[in-house]
């Protein structure tokens, strides 16, 4: 066993360390997102099945690894549905992030706990019925329906106001945020929870079924007893005196704006001291059972060969060969997370000179994975002809095949245009002719027009790669003579 650590920590990178952290972190992040949701059940469960499996894998239990992995198959996709509420939640804080720390800044919290608490205090008295939200980190938006946009000041005779029997949104929820009321006559979502439920009226319901959703604080004054109670995390607290209101919403707002930077790190280090202990280990040994090897392996891969940054004027001919074999060694996590698409053996043409010539295949050609390593290249060269192409104007020749039928000779023969420009290779030049497919002259009986397609010898192209339209136009006339020689615009050929 002590060998065996000893192996470990001397195969140890620096690459090992990133991927534990990464790991780690991640571990962190989701056992304490999923500590205080109703779902946590379920996702102690996939840990054990986890475990499970990766001792599945350590021990050879071949039938077990089996079952487990078509389990996991499916673990996405039932991840999603059980946790699809607190995911919502996860990615909209991730991506508000930052706007949530600047803004949270913005209001100074004692006040607004003043003015809540003496309000509540004082309504409760008068058994008036209150709903008032506190925004906490989370997006509010999707859970609200209805209300009346208000952005105002935070004061007490403003949200006396709103919860008077005689204002329109006095039965719906006023949000408060950063100091003001955002908005007010909200409807909020109700709790499906029935275990807390029991004897409690519809703004109970709905403070609960809000605190479910997101991290608000919601205060509730009931209007038949004249109660205060808070929710939060889907939690109902009832309040026995005016004192405790203060309390909660202090205490509230500690969490959600802690003094200063250096207070921060303390609470960040002294809390969730096992959910970090615990995220450490299970990086570990996830390292340890999936990502770390001691055994290397070698396979063998046909690589093809590309090109980089060959100008659009040059070609490669009589590439020999057109891919190699090259054999990759590493650990078998290593193969299993290779892409094979991704190897590649690339050789950069920036200075490609013209005729015949020899490339030698060295290992900072090849494209794969740092964690793998190149142990032979076979064929270790290449070989290839490269031409440089140039443009040039050449005139179409007609080519022909048959026979007009008696009695008909050929007035004029048009070709429109009477060149075209291609690119072909500078030594072509004098032997590169442009002719039309062959047209059959015994099946004309009057004047025509065609179309043709045109035709080039290899390593030639047209310019853009496209073909020009060209029209021939054969003007006929009957003749009881010898037909004398036709003049045309151009060239023919059969």
């Amino acid at each position: 066993m002590k060998t065996y650590f000893i192996q470990l920590l001397q195969n140890l990178r620096i690459s090992d360390l990133f991927d534990i952290a990464i790991i780690a972190v991640l571990s962190y992040i989701l056992l304490v997102w999923f500590k205080r949701t109703a779902s946590r059940f379920v996702l102690i469960g996939i840990v054990i099945l986890a475990a499970i499996y990766a001792a599945a894998r350590v021990f050879h239990l071949y039938l077990t690894e089996y079952v487990l992995q078509g389990f996991f198959t499916i673990l996405v996709i039932a991840l999603i549905v059980i946790f699809q509420e607190d995911l919502r939640r996860f990615f909209e804080r991730l991506a508000t992030w930052g706007i949530v720390r600047r803004s949270s800044l913005v209001a100074a919290p004692g006040q607004d706990t003043e003015v809540i608490s003496t309000v509540v205090g004082r309504l409760a008295q008068n058994r008036r019925g209150v709903l008032i939200v506190v925004k906490g980190k989370d997006l509010l938006e999707r859970h609200l329906k209805g209300g009346i946009p208000l952005d105002g000041k935070l004061s007490a005779s403003l949200l006396e106001s709103i919860f008077d029997p005689h204002s329109p949104g006095h039965d719906g929820a006023a949000v408060v945020d950063n100091g003001r009321i955002v908005t007010f006559g909200c409807h909020l979502p109700l709790s499906i929870n029935p275990r807390k439920l029991g004897n409690i009226g519809l703004r109970h319901t709905a403070a609960i079924g809000l605190s479910e959703r997101c991290d608000a604080l919601c205060i509730v004054v009931s209007e038949e007893r004249g109660t205060v109670s808070a929710a939060r995390e889907g939690e109902l607290l009832r309040l026995k005196n005016p004192g405790d209101i203060t309390e909660v919403l202090e205490r509230f707002y500690q969490e959600r704006r802690p003094k200063g930077p250096k207070r921060a790190w303390q609470r960040w280090i002294s809390e969730n001291t096992w959910e970090k202990a615990i995220a450490v280990i299970l990086a570990c040994g996830l390292w340890v059972v999936f990502g770390y090897q001691t055994e290397s392996i070698q396979r063998d891969y046909v690589v093809p060969i590309v090109y980089r940054n060959l100008p659009a004027d040059w070609v490669v001919e009589e590439q020999k060969p057109k891919e190699t074999m090259v054999t990759l060694m590493g650990s078998k996590q290593a193969f299993d997370l290779l892409n094979k698409e991704s190897l590649k053996i690339t050789f950069d043409m920036n200075e490609i000179v013209e005729g015949h010539q020899d490339k030698a295949i060295r290992t900072d050609n090849i494209q794969h994975p740092s964690n793998l390593t190149v142990v032979n290249i076979k064929p270790n060269k290449i070989n290839f002809v490269a031409h440089q192409l140039i443009r040039v104007a050449l005139p179409v020749e007609l080519k022909t095949e048959g026979k007009l039928a008696g009695g008909l000779k050929i007035q004029k023969l048009e070709i429109d245009p009477p060149s075209v420009e291609v690119i072909t290779q500078k030594e072509n030049i004098k032997k590169v002719k442009v002719f039309t497919e062959p047209i059959d002259l015994s099946s004309l009986t009057e004047t025509t027009k065609l179309t043709p397609r045109l035709v080039l010898p290899p390593g030639s192209d047209f310019t853009n790669g496209k073909q020009p339209a060209v029209t021939i136009t054969i003007e006929l006339e009957k003749s009881q003579t010898v037909p004398p020689v036709q003049e045309s615009k151009g060239k023919t050929s059969s």
